[in-house]
């Protein structure tokens, strides 16, 4: 089998680098841009960004990101970008505005460099856009022709945003190695095309060496306002090492869970990584590891406020035809439970899923 591994062209990290942007699309050749852009990353950094580009003479159009990432909305900024002289798109803000920025990119045929403000999934680098239909609800996965030209991750606006946004991205990040792992095990296909790399392994290894080891700390000087090299090294986690090591390592038993979970009414305000957190650890049990390893992953969670019972997922354990209903969406068709290197049933995971809570509690 092909083993391939893809990622952004370039990732950027650093403090102040919304005030480079124009210098990084100069880098690309590109002399027109088209940004847009989250609606309070506009109102706090429009005067930032705008300067960036005239400085460099490039001319700049902004749009406001209002409403969804929907079919409706791409196609109306593909054809704005069609009645411009535009050369590169730029997404700026949270997942909506990045993935809208990266389907409208991949329609037009034009370069596109992602800004994430909020460091809360592994997304940005993805060369895949999620889209919605106009009333938020889901409606396809939009795989892309490729990965985004550059990422620029600055550092001083990321940690600005609430905590739990960089918890949630921790807990995103968390899975990464384990569902490696499984695909490894398992020979799966990743979203890159091909089974795992030597690369893509490594990376997932050092993106789970890095919570551990550094999640704790960065948490608390986030909270305390103090943007230390722990606070960019589970940034570069969260952003880079998780967005290479799950699309090139491939998703499993976690990521299929937690589509399932999204089904749970209970679940309706808890975030994307705060679900895949409590998965892992389903995951984990499902693969029956050793205890020791269980034990680490759950007293991490608790330490940086990850979920680890079905309560704090908002979850009546006694429910268990709702749970039931979890269980099978995680092992539908499609679903990258197919990616374990054992088959799966949908009792199995209804068992692990209690099983994890009780561990929890």
């Amino acid at each position: 089998m092909t083993q391939i591994i893809c990622s952004p062209t370039k990732y950027i990290q650093g403090h102040g680098e919304i005030q480079k942007l124009g210098e990084y699309c100069l880098q690309l050749g590109a002399k027109s841009a088209f940004a847009i852009i989250d609606p309070y990353i506009f109102s706090m950094y429009k005067k930032d960004i705008l300067h960036s580009f005239e400085i460099n003479d490039i001319p700049l159009i902004m749009r406001e990101f209002k409403g969804e990432c929907s079919r409706n909305q791409v196609d109306e900024i593909v054809l704005e970008l069609g009645r411009k002289d535009v050369e590169v798109v730029l997404g700026i803000g949270g997942g909506k505005t990045l993935d809208t920025a990266k389907a409208a990119s991949y329609m037009s045929d034009l370069p596109v460099v992602i800004v994430p403000t909020v460091a809360s999934t592994d997304a940005p680098c993805s060369a895949l856009s999620v889209l919605y239909t106009d009333e938020g609800d889901f409606d396809c996965y939009l795989p892309l022709k490729r990965n985004p030209d550059m990422v620029i991750a600055d550092i001083n606006i990321i940690t600005k945003a609430p905590a739990r946004l960089l918890v949630a991205g921790m807990g995103d990040a968390l899975s990464t190695f384990y569902e490696a792992r499984a695909c490894r095990q398992s020979g799966a296909v990743t979203h890159a095309g091909g089974t795992s790399t030597i690369a893509a392994f490594s990376l997932a290894r050092a993106c789970l060496d890095t919570l551990l080891a550094e999640g704790e700390s960065a948490l608390i000087d986030v909270k305390q306002g103090i943007t230390s090299s722990a606070v960019e090294h589970i940034v570069e986690a969260n952003i880079y090492l998780s967005g290479v090591g799950f699309e090139s390592g491939g998703l499993a038993a976690a990521h299929a869970i937690h589509n399932g979970l999204t089904l749970h009414e209970g679940c309706r305000n808890v975030l994307h990584g705060e679900k895949v957190a409590f998965a892992t650890i389903v995951q984990l049990v499902l693969e029956n590891t050793s205890d020791d390893e269980i034990a680490q992953i759950i007293d991490f969670c608790k330490k940086i406020g990850l979920p680890v019972t079905l309560k704090e997922l908002g979850i009546i354990s006694s429910e268990i035809d709702k749970l039931m209903v979890v269980a099978e969406a995680s092992c539908s068709q499609d679903s990258p439970m197919k990616n374990m290197p054992f088959e799966v049933q949908s009792l199995d995971v209804l068992k692990a899923i209690l099983a994890t809570d009780k561990r929890g509690q």
